[in-house]
């Protein structure tokens, strides 16, 4: 998933001499292909599939020379801001679907809301595409997505007696997972501090983490919506020994499933090898399922991590960068991609592409349920401190939580204001 913290930005960035590495200056002469310079980033895309759709889209279009360059997560988001003042900027850039509002409000990027239709837009997942478009035009191009699924040990299931296909609403969740309890085995591994599920939670209930609010935002965690989402991950969090003051990665949670009796665990689909990795005994009996919503006609709501795909406005090669960036998102390609790297094609009319990977498939029905965090580049003010994860805390070690929710709702409504 490509969901990373955004950078801190400002003329620092432009003086520390981090400016793009393009090739357009090795355009050959007149009546040769056109060099397209495209940033990607570390697994997007396998080697294999890397060489399949160049070779292919060269084919297709041998006006145009793909240069694919893979960039690290690492550092990424001053080099892109260095990139959109420079003169040298690449043709396409992929970035994280959060963080396309930042480059937006600057001003550097080309818009393409006049393309929409073209690209097939009304079928876009919109934990994509919301993210990818500000103040009312669309720059970002949904590329692919990953969300959060249930892992489960299929032979813990079995000899509790519990049915994973019938596991359809929050409620069904909830009681299967209280069977599942006890006798040496935690019913889940729930970390106390795993925001994203709350935002999920937040969400089924009709809330959501911040609001727009004359003219600025509001913190949400105050609301009905919120407290009543929380109330639910108390109770699913106390099924188990997950710690109250810490996330997923503090210890790792595949790690901790891996060396434990723990029937299921909230994760990435990826994150089933991880624990298989870790304890080659448990390959084969891991499955998954989309995390259950409040009813059963609807999973529940996830956050949808992934990438769009951008062009710079001063990037020389307009027309090729779009070229690109219709083939790389139209359905052959983005079914490619979708089994080669278990991702969630950006469009809703794809998910049956990845129905023979059990992983990508269950992620698949989430992703249609897919949401995004509050559409502002002050977010990341939000997430350097996260008083979402102190809330939690404090909620699930008795701490008042009508208090707590109305202290980290000003928390969120200060930082996201901090820059209008």
């Amino acid at each position: 998933m490509k969901h990373r913290p955004l950078a801190l930005l400002g003329a620092l960035l432009l003086s520390t001499g981090l400016v793009a590495c393009s090739s357009s200056g090795d355009d050959p002469d007149v009546g040769g292909p056109t060099v397209l310079d495209v940033w990607l980033m570390r697994d997007s895309v396998s080697d294999a599939f890397q060489k399949e759709f160049e070779a292919g889209f060269e084919k297709a279009h041998p006006e145009i020379d793909v240069r694919i360059q893979i960039q690290e997560w690492e550092g990424i988001g001053e080099k892109v801001t260095a990139a959109l003042a420079s003169n040298d900027a690449p043709d396409v850039i992929e970035v994280g679907n959060t963080q396309v509002a930042q480059y937006a409000q600057s001003g550097g990027l080309t818009d393409f809301t006049g393309r929409v239709d073209d690209l097939d837009g009304d079928f876009w997942l919109d934990g994509l595409a919301e993210p990818g478009a500000w103040d009312g035009k669309q720059y970002g191009i949904p590329y692919y997505a990953a969300n959060r699924v249930v892992i489960y040990r299929t032979d813990l299931f079995r000899k509790a007696g519990v049915d994973a296909a019938a596991i359809k609403t929050r409620d069904q969740w909830l009681a299967a997972t209280e069977k599942l309890d006890g006798d040496g085995v935690q019913g889940i591994y729930l970390p106390g501090q795993n925001w994203f599920a709350l935002a999920g939670f937040i969400w089924d209930e009709g809330g959501d983490l911040a609001l727009q609010e004359g003219g600025g935002w509001k913190g949400g965690l105050d609301s009905p919506e919120a407290t009543r989402a929380m109330e639910f991950y108390k109770r699913l969090q106390a099924l188990g020994k997950g710690p109250k003051d810490s996330d997923e990665s503090r210890p790792l949670q595949a790690e901790v499933v891996a060396k434990g009796q723990i029937a299921q665990v909230i994760a990435t689909p990826g994150g089933a090898n991880v624990i298989a990795q870790n304890n080659p005994e448990l390959k084969g009996k891991l499955g998954f399922f989309p995390i259950p919503g409040k009813t059963a006609d609807k999973p529940g709501a996830v956050f949808t991590g992934g990438s769009d795909l951008i062009v710079p406005a001063v990037a020389k090669h307009q027309d090729e960068a779009y070229t690109f960036v219709k083939e790389l998102t139209g359905d052959a390609w983005q079914t490619k991609l979708a089994l080669a790297m278990s991702y969630v094609p950006n469009k809703t009319t794809l998910a049956t592409a990845v129905a023979s990977d059990p992983g990508a498939a269950a992620m698949a029905v989430g992703a249609a349920n897919g949401h995004a965090t509050p559409n502002t580049p002050q977010w990341a003010a939000v997430e350097a401190k996260n008083p979402i994860k102190d809330y939690m805390t404090a909620v699930l070690t008795g701490r008042d939580a009508k208090t707590e929710a109305a202290k980290a709702s000003r928390s969120i409504t200060t930082a996201l204001n901090s820059g209008s």
